[in-house]
């Protein structure tokens, strides 16, 4: 039989996330009610080490020893604890293309997270970035080269796994081809079938060997399913996935609560359709009463879904909880920082041969004033701190701006300095097309450079470990030794 059949079957095929970081006393009763056995944590919920392992132990005592306790936790931008080193971006690594790099920094993930219990990541991202319009995967990519992400998430997943932690690669079958963020509005990708096969399908398929769990897209494919996104549809996660391609490990949905499916669906009826299409865990995030109606619907619907797919579901769960324990591992994260920094450093990249001014000079700074979190990423580098920084190598004067439409360069050129713009947003911006600094430095979304005319130092990321190696180059102590994983996409 399934395991742990005396506790609720529904709660066993939903993941849920809690409202803070501690588990009250509310939110514990309501995971027990509908036996909950899976929890997503993210910001809201992780203030120290110490809170967040005690946290995790609260999680286990109450979801039962197949306790399943998940975060992001991909590098660069997508990392919820500020009080760990932190690690490069995808796009960072592959820019670097030193896979034995790429196991070593996802080994070191995969330590931060054991050490305070959790035992679920969301990651590698095995999406192929070939659009560089896309507006949420950019630099969460290995890069746009097929091969290059199929090789960095053998090696990321590799790291996980001598880590002991579960690693969850997405967004399956791809969301690197998007112009569209799914949370906000549903994607549609009309690509053929051989195109599919070639790019977006080629790491998530040469990867299932070694891949414990897939967390699904919620993304149009019409080659295969012109009407339901992948998370709903039968022909991408029952027909492809397990009979075509004889995957069995678990499939998660993305967050049902995201624009994609929420917009089109009731809470309720994208759960259960998300499962008859061959889901094991739909990941249902939000509110209580959001909670409550995916649970709800999946517990009135188990009389109606294939019991044999529905074990099946269950043993996959199981499976994966018992290679995976959560327990709480000592371990310093702080000494994985020389790593961190090292790798930072190693994926920085030129764009059109950029030259530092000498150290010393007076140079001109043009950089946001701030950049607020948005979504997935967390808040970036604000101007005041890069003009500091800055500081150590040049004597600075800043123009903070809070949007680029209000920039005069013609005034900014009267000052007669060399002009640094620091771009670090996670979107493209417009206003930037065609603007000429002397140096620009890409701190976020990486395909900045493609607006902005002139030579560029591209860092994949803002964390305080690529700002310093940026500062190490300006200084003349580096050499740029990365090299841009998107030549290909460069129109």
């Amino acid at each position: 039989m399934t395991p742990q059949t005396s506790r609720p079957l529904h709660g066993a095929l939903a993941m849920v996330d809690i409202p803070g970081p501690v588990l009250d006393a509310d939110t514990a009763a309501h995971l027990t009610r509908h036996g909950v056995r899976s929890v997503c944590l993210f910001g809201k919920n992780i203030e120290s080490a110490q809170q967040l392992s005690r946290l995790c132990a609260d999680l286990r005592n109450v979801l039962g020893e197949g306790a399943l306790i998940a975060l992001d936790h991909e590098g660069g931008a997508i990392l919820r604890p500020t009080f760990w080193p932190f690690a490069p971006s995808a796009m960072s690594l592959g820019a670097a293309d030193d896979p034995a790099l790429t196991e070593e920094v996802n080994a070191a993930l995969a330590r931060q997270l054991r050490s305070v219990g959790i035992n679920w990541n969301f990651a590698p991202v095995l999406d192929v970035n070939v659009n560089p319009a896309n507006p949420v995967i950019g630099e969460r990519a290995y890069g746009a080269d097929a091969a290059l992400v199929t090789r960095h998430g053998r090696a990321a997943l590799a790291g996980h796994a001598a880590g002991g932690v579960a690693a969850c690669v997405k967004h399956f079958p791809g969301h690197g081809d998007t112009h569209l963020d799914s949370h906000k509005a549903l994607p549609r990708v009309s690509k053929s079938r051989a195109e599919l096969d070639a790019t977006e399908f080629a790491p998530f398929r040469d990867l299932l060997p070694v891949t414990p769990a897939i967390m699904t897209a919620h993304i149009v494919y019409d080659a295969l399913d012109a009407v339901h996104p992948a998370t709903l549809s039968r022909p991408i996660l029952t027909d492809l996935l397990r009979a075509e391609w004889g995957y069995d490990g678990i499939t998660l949905t993305d967050s049902m609560g995201m624009q994609a499916i929420d917009s089109h669906y009731g809470r309720g009826e994208a759960a259960v359709l998300a499962l008859r299409a061959g889901a094991d865990l739909v990941m249902a995030l939000g509110r209580r009463e959001a909670q409550e109606a995916t649970l709800n619907a999946v517990q009135a619907a188990l009389p109606t879904l294939n019991p044999g797919e529905l074990d099946a579901s269950l043993r996959r769960l199981h499976t994966l909880a018992a290679a995976y324990p959560s327990a709480s591992t000592p371990f310093d994260p702080a000494t994985d920082a020389p790593l961190f920094a090292e790798a930072w450093a190693r994926g920085l990249s030129g764009y059109q041969t950029p030259v530092a001014p000498p150290p010393g000079s007076r140079v001109l700074l043009v950089a946001q004033r701030r950049v607020q979190r948005e979504n997935v990423s967390e808040a970036s580098v604000d101007a005041d701190t890069l003009a500091r920084e800055l500081g150590s190598v040049y004597s600075v004067q800043l123009h903070a701006y809070d949007a680029p439409e209000e920039l005069d360069w013609a005034a900014i050129r009267a000052a007669g300095l060399p002009v640094i713009l620091a771009t670090t947003t996670r979107h493209r911006q417009p206003a930037l097309l065609g603007v000429q600094p002397d140096l620009h430095l890409a701190l976020y979304n990486p395909y900045a450079v493609l607006d902005v005319d002139s030579p560029a130092v591209v860092s994949f990321g803002f964390r305080p470990e690529a700002r310093a190696a940026l500062l190490g180059w300006l200084g003349g102590g580096r050499e740029l030794t990365g090299r841009l994983p998107f030549a290909g996409a460069i129109k």
